[in-house]
């Protein structure tokens, strides 16, 4: 079923064409990830879908989503809450957050269902005092207040604009979790490609104004997108060769004879005319860093609290010249503390930190996006520095390095008011890069970066020719860029761990797995090795279990039958959503005669 549809659309926003007579349509059960550079347009088509925005000229917004249906939309600015503008429901005897939550999302039929749902939810999320008032939380927490609002809601289509943001990687799983369990349509704007890879079944990419859809996840999605700039580029030069070709004919005419044929000329103005496939941008970030001396920075028996929460016990670390450390830990763990303590803006209570005289920080926090919104950009780079050096001889002017980051011309003199949340990230990362740091210090530089940025951000990182220490949540920018772990684990506990986030979720993984065999009473176990022993196969479950192999065997064939073809771009709208539903069933009926085969394979035949 056709749940929303978009023609012909045109947007234009502040004097940059967004959407240019391009088309968008959703099917039910379809699971979108939505991609693009910054300040392409993702936010706003969510918006146009929510009716929040409307499209230019002729084009339109087609919903065909039954009655009692809704769409509901997660949006990833802060939420505001005004001290009185909350609900109070005193029907619940809460005030705050759990009435805020449940405000819209509850009947007297399911009262008590969706409360349970609420608290669970907040619990995961981390937040865990049902009576604080809303207000009172902090930007991190109000925007998991309003995913959470979101998620209860009862609504057949979510549209959820970068909803990973502000989650550490246990709430990451869990949304993960969550998302491919959900059982209406989604459409998500989010740079986490893991998240992407795993949650969504199709890709759309806005690019220059077009929409492209790729029915498949982030890792297929990357397959067809070459295929397709392949397949443009052959294009491309099979139009200039037939172009040279009519051109010399044109010109040997226009000696032989006064009239040429009309056909030809036209072939030729239009070969002409066509518009080559344009190249796809890329933020070009030559290594800029300031030569780093052999002392870099120490920290001796450092010690961290917070009344009697304890961050930091004890800890004493030297960073190695050229050293890439992550750091990952729920959050309120200390991560953020023990950045600002390294750069000197947090003191600690006791303990040493010595800096190099060489070291220079280039800070990236998540609360240094401020800039004056009237400023144009280039004023904003030109107030720091009017030529920048590479650290190789090589200068820049301002204007010159901000068209590395993608800002051309004539956004270098717009305002910062009319750039994207996005491409004031972008910004920010371009002032501090610029400063020719050799020990880069970011916190949660991801949000809001778009997949573009981040490929080349990783790149460029890589061969840092200085210190990095990363504090992300984002899982597939930790594994590309980080040599070890630092973990948090509260109250004071931090352990170095060797590898990257995917080694070290997959140590975890394990370490629980056989915490909790150890934790299985011997005596059920020896019960039941004892009730199998005494246990004979029937017949019948011979029979059946014979006749699960074949039909498992059958499912998988199918299964990959299915997942070919919806690569494979040759199926019809209506063939389309034939497979992408059968796919979900197939998996679960794999998954539940999966079950039943390894009951029966326990039993003595």
């Amino acid at each position: 079923m056709n749940l929303i549809n978009i023609e012909n659309l045109t947007k234009v926003y502040t004097e940059r064409k967004l959407f240019d007579n391009t088309s968008f349509s959703l099917q039910d059960g379809e699971k979108v990830g939505v991609i693009g550079i910054n300040g392409t347009g993702k936010t706003t088509l969510l918006r146009m879908i929510m009716g929040e925005e409307e499209t230019d000229e002729a084009g339109m917004v087609k919903t065909s989503y039954g009655t009692g249906s809704s769409i509901m939309m997660h949006t990833g600015p802060v939420p505001v809450y005004s001290e009185n503008g909350l609900s109070t429901s005193v029907a619940f005897g809460y005030r705050g957050m759990v009435s805020y939550v449940l405000e819209g999302n509850v009947t007297e039929e399911n009262r008590w269902s969706v409360e349970s749902d609420a608290k669970a939810m907040m619990t995961r999320l981390g937040i865990k005092d049902f009576m604080q008032p809303a207000g009172q939380l902090s930007g991190g927490q109000r925007k998991r207040l309003a995913l959470i609002s979101v998620l209860l809601s009862p609504a057949d289509i979510l549209l959820l604009d970068e909803p990973t943001n502000h989650l550490d990687n246990d709430m990451a799983d869990w949304l993960e979790d969550y998302l491919k369990k959900w059982r209406g349509a989604l459409i998500m704007v989010t740079h986490d490609r893991y998240f992407l890879d795993s949650v969504c079944n199709r890709i759309v990419e806005i690019d220059k104004g077009k929409i492209y859809s790729y029915q498949t996840n982030y890792s297929g999605y990357l397959e067809l997108k070459t295929q397709r700039q392949e397949m443009e580029a052959a294009s491309e030069r099979k139009r200039q060769s037939i172009l040279r070709v009519e051109l010399e004919w044109i010109r040997r005419g226009a000696r032989a004879r006064s009239t040429k044929q009309k056909a030809h000329i036209q072939r030729h103005e239009e070969l002409r005319d066509r518009q080559a496939p344009v190249q796809d941008s890329q933020v070009e970030l030559s290594s800029i860093s300031t030569r780093m001396g052999k002392t870099t920075v120490e920290l001796e028996n450092i010690c961290k609290s917070y009344g009697e929460r304890k961050l930091i016990d004890d800890f004493s670390y030297i960073f190695a010249r050229y050293e890439k450390m992550g750091i990952v830990g729920n959050n309120g763990t200390g991560k953020s503390t023990f950045i600002k303590i390294l750069m000197g803006q947090v003191a600690p209570d006791s303990g040493t930190v010595d800096v190099g005289e060489t070291v220079r920080f280039g800070y990236y926090s998540q609360d240094g996006l401020q800039f004056d919104e009237q400023m144009k950009v280039i004023d904003v780079v030109q107030d720091i520095a009017e030529v920048i050096e590479l650290g190789n001889g090589k200068k820049l002017t301002a204007s010159q390095f901000l068209q590395h980051f993608l800002f051309t011309p004539e956004t270098q003199h717009s305002y910062v008011y009319k750039l994207s949340g996005g491409e004031r990230r972008r910004l920010y990362l371009c002032t501090i890069l610029m400063r020719n740091p050799n020990f880069l210090v970011l916190d949660e530089p991801t949000n809001d970066l778009d997949i573009i940025t981040l490929n080349v951000l990783e790149e460029y990182l890589q061969n840092f020719k200085g210190c990095v220490i990363v504090v992300s949540h984002d899982r597939y920018f930790m594994d590309k860029v980080v040599d070890h772990l630092m973990v948090f684990n509260g109250q004071g506990d931090i352990r170095d761990f060797p590898g990257n986030y995917s080694d070290y979720r997959d140590w975890k993984d394990a370490k629980a797995q056989k915490e909790k065999e150890a934790e299985k009473p011997q005596e059920e176990k020896t019960a039941r090795v004892r009730l199998n022993d005494k246990r004979k196969m029937s017949f019948k479950e011979k029979r059946e279990f014979e006749q699960l192999e074949k039909e498992i065997a059958e499912l998988e064939t199918e299964k990959v039958q299915i997942e070919e073809l919806l690569c494979s771009g040759t199926l019809s709208v209506d063939e389309l959503t034939e497979k992408s539903k059968r796919l979900p069933e197939v998996n679960d009926l794999i998954d539940e005669k999966t079950m039943r085969w390894l009951e029966l394979s326990e039993i003595e035949g």
